[in-house]
C-alpha cells in the first residue's frame, strides 16, 4: 500500500487543508494518507485550538487515514526541529512521499535551494551569525544570510520570507540529513496566506483569520470555510487561546524564582527577570507580550519560551529531544488499520495505542502538556490514558 504523509497543526482543519489532502492523495497516487499532527501546543507557540482528539476525529472525517502525534519536544520547536521530527515519523511509517503545501508551489527551488546551502554551508553560517551578532533576530538572521547566497548565485531558489516555503524547505532538508527515501512534493497554497485575516470572496480562509474570526465574534461566522463536519465538531468544544492560560502562567512567573524560570527551553539572556516585571504589571495576556516584545525576541519565539514555562519543559529536556522515540497513534480509518497491519512489522519506531503500555520521557511531556491544557478547560486530567485511538 503506497503511503503519502503530510506534516500538519489543523488549528483548526478547514477547507484549504480538505484541499490539501485530496491534492497531496492525487499527486502521489497514494492508497494512505498519514497525518503526523502536532498535540496541544503548536510550533508557534500557542495553545490548540481545539483538542487534538476532536482534530483527530476532522482530519479522518475529510481524508486522513492514519493520525499520530508529532512529541511536544517537535510540536513545539523551531521550523528545522518540528520538520526534523515529522520527517522522522513519516520516514518510521514507511511513506513513499511527503507532501506539503507552500508560496512557492514547485518543487524543483526547493532543491536548488537545498543544493546550494549545503554546498557552501560554512559560508552561510557565518553569515548567519553575524547577522545575529548585528542584533537581528535569529529568522530575520537566516533571511539576510538566505538574501546574500540568491544575489550571489542568480538561481531559482525558493523565497525563505514566507512560512510555508520556510517549513518546506526544511522537511526537503531533512529528507537528505536523514537519507529517506521519501520523495518531497510540494502544492501550492490558494487563496490566502498564511498570516491573512479573512477575505472576501473565497471560502478557503488562513487557520489564523479562522481564529481572529471566531474570538472577535462567533463561530457561526466561519462555517463557510471548513467541512460541514468540522463544523457540528467544533461546536462541541471549549476553543483555547492564549488569554485562557495566561491567568496561570502569570501565577507561575510570580511563583517561581529568577533561575527556576531560567532553566526552562529558550529562556535566554536574563529575559527571566523581564517575563517577571511584566507578569506583575499585566492584567491581560496581549498587556503582557506587548511589555516584552522587542527586536531581539520574535512574538513566536516569546510564545514558544512561555509555553514551555507554562508546560515545565527544561533546557535539560530539549537537549535530549534527539528524534522521536515513539509513534502515538491517535487515530484511524479502516483504510489506515489495514496499512498498520499490513506495515506494522516494517516500522522503525515503537507504534504505542496505549499509553499506559509504553514508559518514555517524551511521551510523558505530551501526558503532562496534556494534562495542563484539559485542566485549563477545567477537565479532568489523565485523558492520554483514557481515551484509546480514534476509529472511523
Amino acid at each position: 500500500m503506497n503511503a503519502t504523509g503530510i506534516i500538519v497543526e489543523y488549528n483548526p482543519f478547514h477547507n484549504g487543508h480538505l484541499h490539501h489532502i485530496k491534492q497531496s492523495r492525487n499527486l502521489t497516487d497514494a492508497d494512505i494518507v498519514i497525518a503526523v499532527m502536532s498535540g496541544h501546543f503548536l510550533q508557534r507557540g500557542e495553545p490548540s485550538f481545539a483538542d487534538k482528539w476532536l482534530r483527530t476525529e476532522m482530519a479522518l472525517q475529510n481524508g486522513a487515514d492514519i493520525v499520530v502525534e508529532l512529541p511536544y519536544a517537535f510540536a513545539t520547536a523551531p521550523a528545522v526541529d518540528f520538520a526534523k521530527g515529522g520527517v522522522a515519523l513519516l520516514a518510521a511509517l514507511k511513506c513513499r512521499a511527503l507532501a506539503f503545501g507552500s508560496e512557492q508551489g514547485q518543487i524543483e527551488p526547493f532543491l536548488a535551494t537545498y543544493d546550494a546551502i549545503e554546498g557552501d554551508n560554512a559560508t552561510f553560517q557565518k553569515n548567519v551569525q553575524h547577522a545575529v551578532k548585528s542584533g537581528l533576530s535569529y529568522p530575520k538572521a537566516l533571511n539576510s544570510a538566505y538574501s546574500q547566497m540568491t544575489t550571489k548565485n542568480n538561481g531559482s531558489f525558493a523565497g525563505l520570507t514566507q512560512p510555508n516555503n520556510i517549513l518546506g524547505y526544511h522537511y526537503v532538508e531533512q529528507i537528505f540529513k536523514q537519507k529517506s527515501a521519501m520523495q518531497a512534493v510540494t502544492i501550492p497554497r490558494i487563496a490566502s496566506g498564511y498570516h491573512d485575516h479573512i477575505l472576501a470572496g473565497t471560502t478557503i480562509q488562513s487557520a489564523t483569520g479562522i481564529r481572529e474570526a471566531v474570538f472577535d465574534g462567533s463561530l457561526q461566522d466561519v462555517e463557510a470555510f471548513m467541512p460541514a463536519s468540522n463544523f457540528s465538531l467544533l461546536q462541541q468544544a471549549t476553543l483555547m487561546n492564549w488569554d485562557v492560560l495566561y491567568p496561570t502562567l502569570r501565577y507561575m512567573l510570580l511563583r517561581l524564582s529568577p533561575s527556576e524560570i531560567a532553566a526552562h527551553a529558550e529562556v535566554t539572556e536574563g529575559i527571566e527577570y523581564l517575563l517577571q516585571k511584566a507578569a506583575r504589571t499585566s492584567d491581560t495576556f496581549t498587556q503582557f507580550m506587548t511589555r516584552i516584545k522587542s527586536k531581539r525576541y520574535t512574538w513566536t519565539r516569546l510564545q514558544r519560551m512561555l509555553t514551555h514555562i507554562y508546560t515545565g519543559f527544561t533546557k535539560a529536556q530539549l537537549v535530549e529531544a534527539s528524534m522521536p522515540h515513539y509513534i502515538r497513534l491517535l487515530g484511524m480509518t479502516e483504510n489506515g488499520q489495514r496499512y498498520i497491519s499490513a506495515h506494522k512489522k516494517e516500522f522503525t519506531l515503537p507504534l504505542v495505542s496505549r499509553v499506559a503500555a509504553f514508559d518514555d520521557p517524551m511521551l510523558s511531556q505530551d501526558c503532562k502538556a496534556t494534562d495542563l491544557y484539559c485542566l485549563a478547560q477545567q477537565r479532568a486530567p489523565g485523558e492520554d490514558f483514557r481515551r484509546p485511538p480514534i476509529r472511523i
